[in-house]
C-alpha cells in the first residue's frame, strides 16, 4: 500500500498536466480561428474597396482622359493589393494603393464638374465608407493576433505550444504609417 500514494500522486500529476494541454490547445486554436476570421474580414473590405476602384477610374476618366499615368498607378496598386498573400505585402499594397489614390483625387480635384457628378459623390462615398470598415477590421485583426501571440510566448506555453503546430502570426501594419494616417481627401 506504500505505492499507492506515489503512484497517485504521479497520476494526478499526469492528469493535471493533461487537462492544462488540453485546454491550452483549446485556446489556443479558439484564437487561431478569431485570427483568420479577421483576416477573412479585411480581405472581403479590401475586395470591396478594390471592385468600387475601376468605377471611380472610368468616372474620372470620362472627365480628365489625359491623366493616363494617374490611372495606371492606381490600377497597378489595386493589383497589387488582390494579390497581397498575407499581411505583410498587404501592408506594403495598402500604402502604395493610398498614394495612388490621393492622386486620383488629386486630379478630381481639378475638375468641378466631376466633383458634381452624382456618380462621382457616390463613389467617393463608398470608398470612404469601405477605408473606415478597413481600419475596423485591421483593429479587430490585430487584437487577435496581439491575443494569440501573447498566449504563445508566455510561460508555460511558450515550452510547448510551437510543438502544438501554433506560431506567431504578423500584424496587418502598413509599411508607410503616413500613407494611411489619413483616408484620401476630397474637397468639394
Amino acid at each position: 500500500m506504500e505505492w499507492l500514494v506515489p503512484v497517485l500522486i504521479v497520476v494526478g500529476v499526469i492528469l493535471l498536466v493533461g487537462i492544462y494541454l488540453w485546454a491550452t490547445y483549446n485556446s489556443l486554436v479558439q484564437l487561431n480561428v478569431r485570427v483568420d476570421e479577421a483576416w477573412s474580414g479585411i480581405t472581403v473590405q479590401l475586395k470591396r474597396r478594390a471592385d468600387l476602384i475601376p468605377n471611380l477610374i472610368e468616372t474620372v476618366k470620362g472627365y480628365a482622359s489625359h491623366e493616363k499615368a494617374v490611372f495606371e498607378n492606381v490600377t497597378r496598386a489595386r493589383a497589387e493589393t488582390l494579390s497581397a498573400g498575407g499581411p505583410g505585402e498587404a501592408g506594403i499594397a495598402e500604402g502604395h494603393l493610398q498614394q495612388a489614390l490621393r492622386s486620383l483625387f488629386a486630379v478630381a480635384e481639378a475638375y468641378p464638374q466631376l466633383q458634381a457628378s452624382q456618380n462621382f459623390l457616390q463613389l467617393q462615398q463608398a470608398i470612404v465608407d469601405t477605408e473606415d470598415k478597413i481600419q475596423a477590421a485591421r483593429r479587430f485583426y490585430n487584437g487577435g493576433v496581439r491575443e494569440l501571440n501573447t498566449k504563445i510566448k508566455v510561460f508555460p506555453n511558450n515550452l510547448f505550444a510551437k510543438g502544438l503546430g501554433f506560431t506567431e502570426r504578423e500584424f496587418f501594419e502598413v509599411a508607410d504609417s503616413g500613407a494611411i494616417s489619413e483616408p484620401p481627401r476630397v474637397q468639394f
